[in-house]
């Protein structure tokens, strides 16, 4: 048996920042969402957007053909889907788990296999646009699992992302989400180093970051993160914690197949002292700061 997507029920584990605006995005596409988080009051916000709430996992599984998780960690979806309560003990034979988190490749390998064995598919199906990719329903969403599996799932993956791609088997669609956050950290970086030098240099910022983000050095970091750091805005579409755990996985993921990721290295120890100073819970796009602190600026808390 297995899951196919007509009168597709979906149960949603996780509604944090990602999580809260793609059960919105499933809803208005017409998916029967039963939604669950450990907060009472996301639960509420999600039964607010159109769909249902649930007071256990076991509540949100029950009937549902597609259970998405989408928390914090490794440590978090070995909980949700593998321990007492978890997912694996409620959810029927036939139907589909796709984790949206972010984590590591071996614990996406291993919960496949879990799950194999009690008759249920997985994809490992983690995202990159932050905040406002999962609010737009534009993510980008690195897949990882069998092609039939993933063929199936395409209409709900549809729903909230725009750039939907199958990387491989089992544990793929982590290993590309960790050479994203390398990526998209030393873009930030780069970014934040350029912003320190311009303001110390007198020049119009804003105005050197328009022209800047129309050639070679523009990005999409640039074109979604300038305004916020022009405004001196972190609050968090991503945040600082989260990218300080990614950076381990993609640094201990390299390691382990024999990859210098130099570059990565560094960024890791930059987000971690930023995280000892204080601004775990500010968006990535604080690395600024953290410049700023390098060159003798002195930063209200």
């Amino acid at each position: 048996m297995s899951y196919t997507a007509a009168g597709t029920k979906v149960g949603f584990i996780g509604l944090g920042i990602m999580g809260a605006p793609m059960v919105r995005n499933l809803v208005a596409a017409g998916y029967d969402v039963t939604a669950f988080d450990l907060d009472p009051s996301r639960v509420e916000v999600a039964v607010k957007d159109g769909g249902k709430g649930a007071a256990s996992i076991a509540e949100t599984v029950r009937e549902a053909d597609v259970v998405i998780t989408m928390v914090p960690a490794s440590p978090q979806v070995e909980a949700v889907v593998l321990h007492e309560g978890g997912v694996l003990e409620s959810i029927r034979p036939g139907s589909l788990i796709i984790d949206m988190s972010s984590i590591t490749p071996q614990t996406s390998v291993d919960v496949a296999k879990a799950a194999a064995d009690k008759g249920v598919q997985v994809l490992d199906a983690p995202v990159s646009g932050g905040e406002a990719g999962a609010v737009e329903g534009v993510l980008s969403i690195m897949v990882g699992g069998e092609q039939e599996t993933f063929k199936a799932a395409e209409p709900i993956l549809e729903a909230l992302g725009k750039t939907i791609v199958l990387c491989g088997p089992h544990g793929s669609g982590q290993t590309v989400k960790a050479a994203n956050q390398l990526i998209v950290a030393v873009n930030i970086q780069a970014v934040a180093e350029a912003v320190v030098f311009l303001e110390k240099s007198g020049v119009d910022l804003e105005a050197a970051l328009d022209v800047l983000n129309g050639g070679l050095a523009g990005s999409t970091v640039l074109t979604r993160k300038k305004d916020s750091i022009l405004a001196g805005d972190f609050r968090p579409g991503f945040k600082i914690d989260l990218h300080h755990k990614d950076m381990g996985i993609v640094t201990d993921a390299a390691r382990n197949v024999g990859a210098a990721v130099p570059a990565g290295a560094l960024l890791a120890q930059l987000v971690a002292a930023l995280r000892q100073q204080g601004d775990g819970g500010l968006d990535h796009s604080a690395l600024v700061r953290g410049v700023k602190r390098l060159s003798g600026e002195k930063l209200e808390d």
